[in-house]
């Protein structure tokens, strides 16, 4: 006998739906809003202050990216350089180069100092990587020794100890931006990008990879991972945002000495990273901020006794902020979510 179900009859049961969650909805738009309010306070910096802060807040996003590629190594890698330097200052003198000889017809000299950063980090990368500790610290230095010995030395291209002047304004549609505020959007905006490439490396599956790597690189191997490769793609990606910065950083200052390549650019940009907190990738733009406004700003004041200063500042943070400034903001959370905590 045949059962034929009536109207009646329920349907079986399909599964559950899945509805997309308000709470996660809610949660991503809370995250979200203090970046924009943030962005739109950026973007607002230069119709309230003078040029001179406009160019200050400037140099500060420029060495802030310099910093955060740095921690891309240094904290999500597990690779503290001596020379990242180098990278940055080959940027610097490619956009420079080219503003001069081609076209500084923006994004032309940055996105091809981007690309120099990247090759030659890449050229010598591959050599680095291979080893690891206090090695790789030496070979990195000694990397970045070579490309400053070079741009002191060929003076035809570089400009030697005089450095690389003479660069014209960076253009846009043709008109040159002289303004300071004007300039400032331009490093804004390419800057911003340039974080946000850095944070989706540093959270995609490639940035988890790299992270294991840092923690526990001998298991990492035994899954099958090979630790070079993922380290050596990670060394040249780093080496290419610092090479975005130094085209911006020739497109703001419009000279580049050689300097800009050597040892005490990468320990100062090494120290912004250990001061705003390795690993946070946000860290090290606070940390970039205390360097440029002690060096740029308050060192002037002092009668030349800025680095005194920035060291006084280095080691008081070692004490008091080991994990540097993030560290403030991870103790907030871990007592907010302690026994009695606040809610």
């Amino acid at each position: 006998m045949s059962v034929v179900p009536d109207s009646t009859t329920e349907p079986a049961a399909a599964g559950p739906e899945v509805r997309p969650s308000p709470t996660r909805g809610r949660g991503l738009a809370l995250r979200a809003a203090p970046l924009l309010v943030l962005f739109l306070l950026l973007a607002a910096v230069p119709l309230f202050v003078a040029p001179f802060t406009a160019n200050t807040l400037s140099r500060i996003l420029i060495f802030a990216l310099f910093a955060v590629s740095l921690d891309l190594l240094v904290g999500i890698t597990g690779l503290p350089s001596l020379g990242h330097a180098a990278y940055f200052g080959i940027g610097a003198y490619t956009a420079g180069l080219v503003s001069i000889h081609w076209t500084s017809e923006a994004p032309v000299p940055v996105l091809l100092a981007a690309a120099a950063g990247a090759v030659a980090a890449a050229a010598t990368g591959w050599l680095a990587v291979r080893s690891g500790g206090v090695y790789f610290l030496m070979l990195t230095l000694a990397m970045g020794e070579l490309v400053h010995q070079l741009a002191q030395r060929l003076t035809g291209v570089t400009g030697g100890s005089n450095g690389l002047f003479g660069i014209p304004s960076v253009r846009v549609g043709g008109e040159p931006l002289t303004l300071a505020g004007l300039l400032y959007w331009y490093v804004l905006a390419i800057a911003l990008l340039g974080f946000v490439g850095l944070w989706l490396v540093a959270h995609s599956p490639f940035g988890s990879t790299l992270k294991g790597i840092r923690d526990n690189e001998p298991r990492m191997r035994s899954l099958g991972y090979s630790p070079f490769r993922y380290k050596f793609v990670a060394f040249a990606i780093a080496g290419g945002f610092a090479g975005l910065a130094g085209g911006l950083f020739a497109g703001l200052v419009r000279i580049v000495n050689p300097t800009d390549t050597g040892f005490t650019t990468s320990a100062l940009i090494l120290l912004a990273v250990v001061l705003g907190g390795a690993g946070t990738l946000w860290g090290p733009v606070l940390g970039a901020a205390v360097v440029v406004l002690v060096r740029d700003t308050f060192g002037p004041q002092l009668d030349g006794h800025g680095p005194l200063l920035l060291g006084v500042v280095f080691v008081v943070a070692v004490y008091v902020l080991p994990r540097g400034f993030a560290g403030l903001a991870g103790l907030a959370t871990r007592r907010r979510r302690a026994p009695g905590g606040a809610a």
